[in-house]
């Protein structure tokens, strides 16, 4: 279980490192989330806390759940760069960023890939997928469940505690010049739950075959989240794809994953309710 305390998280695998790397008060509304480009949590860490990176950011967030914290919550971090949201600029100046370590975009190399800095990774650590703001289809380095679940674990308590309006990517507030933390990752997911919209805005769908199986990434060889959703299961759709579809189980808000859309049929939403019909003489 996490927590907060004077700006600081604490928990288990939780450890603290103070990067040189930051500017003055800091009172976030937003949440940002990046992916490192990098080989470790650790080194990644070590480039954030280095005065010639110019970089950094509150959290890393490492592929075990393991999380490193490199400056308090009320303390701006240089994570964002030229950046713009809802007429701010500077997004530095007005969110919490937390980097994952994660390789990104990933190039083919026979039957394995490769990442920017020379490190090969076999397909079952791949998800191809087209970026929500390019139309290309692209390896993605895919996130682990640890640090899936932790991501999401770290969204609830931030927004419990600071005044936060919105989860975003590095790819919303620096359009066109990022990619982060991409198409591998449930950014969807994670703001749906913060903002408690999954019951009341998400359409709903139930499962038709006998048994359906929900993954990690839009995807036939990616990892299963969970056993099998058996036929008549509810689930609220996240995120459309033409093949594939991100839903999260309804009645089980930790169960979210990608699952083929052949197998689903949309729920007609409910008829509103008829007014009663006045009694005579009142």
């Amino acid at each position: 279980m996490l927590s907060i305390k004077n700006h600081l998280l604490e928990g288990d695998l939780v450890t603290q490192r103070s990067t040189p790397n930051k500017g003055g008060k800091l009172v976030a509304e937003y949440l940002v989330y990046h992916y490192t480009a990098g080989s470790s949590a650790r080194s990644s860490a070590d480039w954030l806390c280095n005065p010639a990176a110019k970089a950094s950011a509150h959290l890393v967030l490492g592929r075990e759940g393991e999380i490193i914290q490199l400056a308090p919550f009320n303390v701006v971090t240089w994570h964002a760069g030229i950046s713009h949201w809802a007429g701010l600029t500077g997004m530095n100046n007005y969110s919490i960023g937390i980097e994952m370590d994660n390789a990104g975009i990933l190039k083919s190399a026979g039957d394995a890939y490769t990442s920017s800095f020379g490190k090969v990774y076999p397909r079952s650590d791949v998800v191809l997928a087209k970026h929500k703001h390019d139309s290309v289809e692209r390896a993605w380095h895919a996130y682990t469940a640890a640090q899936i679940e932790r991501a999401f674990e770290l969204a609830e308590l931030l927004f419990s505690h600071y005044p936060l309006k919105e989860v975003l990517g590095h790819e919303d507030i620096a359009r066109g010049r990022k990619s982060d933390p991409g198409p591998a990752f449930p950014l969807g997911s994670v703001a749906s739950r913060v903002a408690g919209r999954l019951e009341d805005d998400f359409p709903r769908y139930v499962v038709i075959s006998t048994s359906l199986n929900i993954r990690s990434a839009p995807d036939a060889a990616a990892a299963m989240v969970a056993p099998a959703l058996k036929k008549g299961t509810e689930v609220a759709l996240l995120e459309a794809g033409e093949r594939w579809s991100r839903v999260e189980v309804v009645g089980k808000g930790d169960t979210e994953g990608w699952v083929f859309n052949a197998y689903l049929q949309a729920v007609p939403a409910a008829a509103p309710a008829k007014p009663k019909a006045k009694a005579k003489g009142g």
